[in-house]
């Protein structure tokens, strides 16, 4: 009987939680026979875990918390936080976006692409970093708003899209916040590629 009760938790534990897409204005019309899609990102509006706070707040009280258990290692947290957009999720997000929409497209999707016709502004909203205690775990969440924008007229969002609650989850252990928030990233390009090649011809 226990047998059965520990394998249900783990079941539990391990299944992949929804993710909802919601196409808010336009379509993707406008993507066809483009060749570059530029991307940027921005964290300005991000709020963090059930209580919303903001990246100050919730990095003040994980540095004390972690600190208060081992001196130093709250600062050691914040450099990896801190470097996190740049090293893991910015990057995790292109590399999806790249994989399932550039290649079947023949489309350069990446950073810095200035000269391209339209920028994907990928507005992140809210992160809930999960945890993992190995038998159980709770997925990362990322939710993102996404504007499709002409690169030379910001103003002009062609498409925007909602995404909620991605799930960054995966196989085995994963005790890294900011890797397990970098699922949540890449789940977030994979769908939206997937929808971008559908609904482009």
């Amino acid at each position: 009987m226990k047998k059965i009760v520990l394998l249900a938790l783990l079941f539990a534990s391990t299944l992949s939680f929804a993710q909802d897409i919601d196409v808010k204005k336009g379509d993707f019309k406008f993507l066809s026979g483009q060749k570059e899609l530029n991307v940027e990102f921005t964290y300005d509006n991000v709020k963090l875990l059930k209580e919303n706070l903001t990246n100050a707040e919730y990095v003040s009280e994980r540095v004390a918390d972690l600190n208060k258990k081992s001196k130093g290692n709250g600062d050691a947290w914040k450099k990896r936080w801190d470097a996190s957009p740049q090293m893991i999720w910015n990057p995790k997000f292109i590399e999806l976006l790249s994989k399932y929409y550039g290649n079947e497209k023949n489309v350069t999707v990446q950073e810095g692409l200035n000269d391209a016709k339209y920028t994907l502004i990928v507005d992140v909203v809210w992160l809930y970093p999960g945890w993992d205690a190995a038998v159980m775990k709770q997925p990362a969440k990322v939710s993102t708003v996404l504007r499709f924008v002409e690169t030379a007229n910001r103003s002009n969002v062609l498409l925007e899209i909602e995404t909620d609650k991605a799930p960054g989850d995966q196989w085995g252990s994963n005790f890294s916040n900011e890797s397990r928030i970098g699922e949540g990233f890449a789940k977030t390009a994979k769908s939206i590629a997937k929808m971008m090649v559908k609904k482009t011809k």
